[in-house]
């Protein structure tokens, strides 16, 4: 597993500006994007930010807390947007001794869901599974008719991607067996999807979705549990990532954390002191107001 970052060429990068699942605003500037792999955050290895060049700058995510004060060149205008655990699961053991080191309360709780699921859809979990370039497309087209209704895609533009680059980087990865993909079925329609390209030997936890209709049988949660119990039997993948961010989600599956932190680093000029001052007012003023519970009382005023 390489632990060198992934690097991406200068493009024009959204910065949102959001509260909840709404975004107010959102601002571009040409980046590098600097993505550390969980290898280079277990490891320590030092961030190299690649040259300037013609971006404004970089977005590095996933960065270990303790590189935070020292990979930003001197002179340039740093502003933290998040910081958060970067979950895993450790891959390399049983699925038994997996489960043994969850709480007893995250244990019964997933079991439940199963049951639920399961004696809502005939009396068993019904998930169907995508690897290959065989199956691939009949996972895209259903997973697509999913993300259609999530409220990733209709809010935080954060669906299952479209277009000719993604379909065709997926067929490679599934062509090379750099993939995994599932869907699970309740009542024979498709309801959930979860898709994780893999880097090295690390599968990582790229899309999940499931359909609003279905929210109650809580089908994200149990296509998480099932997809972990068949990648703890193949036994292919030495650990699934849960990437940047944080949630209950990931914290419930988890096994083990990265303290990381995501900056966006500007060259100093006015217009990206302005960005970054707007972004960063933004951010305290959401913070703020979830601190002080104010969230009843702003919803109206986003809608």
């Amino acid at each position: 597993m390489s632990a060198a970052p992934l690097v991406r060429p200068p493009a024009s990068v959204p910065l949102r500006l959001t509260a909840g699942a709404r975004t107010m605003l959102t601002l571009h500037r040409r980046l590098h994007r600097v993505g550390v792999t969980l290898a280079g955050g277990l490891s320590g290895a030092p961030v190299t930010l690649p040259p300037l060049a013609d971006a404004e700058g970089w977005l590095v995510t996933a960065l270990p807390v303790a590189q935070a004060g020292v990979v930003a060149p001197d002179g340039s205008a740093v502003l933290e947007r998040q910081r958060y655990a970067r979950r895993y699961v450790d891959l390399t053991g049983r699925f038994d001794a997996y489960l043994a080191g969850l709480s007893p309360a995250t244990r019964a709780s997933l079991r439940r869901k199963a049951r639920r699921l399961a004696n809502a859809s005939g009396g068993t979990i019904a998930i169907t599974a995508h690897h290959d370039p065989a199956s691939i497309h009949e996972f895209y087209r259903k997973a697509r008719g999913i993300s259609r209704l999530t409220y990733q895609e209709r809010l935080l533009d954060a669906g299952l991607p479209t277009g000719d680059d993604f379909i065709a980087d997926m067929q490679r990865a599934a062509a090379a067996g750099r993939l995994r993909a599932w869907l699970l079925h309740i009542g024979g329609r498709a309801a959930a999807y979860l898709y994780c390209p893999a880097v090295g030997d690390t599968l990582l936890y790229a899309y999940l979705g499931h359909d609003p209709t279905f929210a109650a049988l809580s089908p994200g949660t149990v296509l998480q549990y099932s997809a972990l119990e068949a990648l703890f039997a193949e036994q292919r993948f030495a650990r699934f990532d849960f990437t940047e961010g944080d949630g209950q989600h990931k914290r419930q599956f988890a096994t083990g954390a990265v303290p990381c932190v995501d900056l966006l680093i500007l060259r100093r000029s006015p217009a990206n002191l302005a960005v970054l001052g707007l972004l960063g007012g933004f951010d305290q003023v959401a913070a703020l107001a979830k601190r002080c519970g104010a969230g009843p009382l702003v919803r109206p005023l986003l809608r």
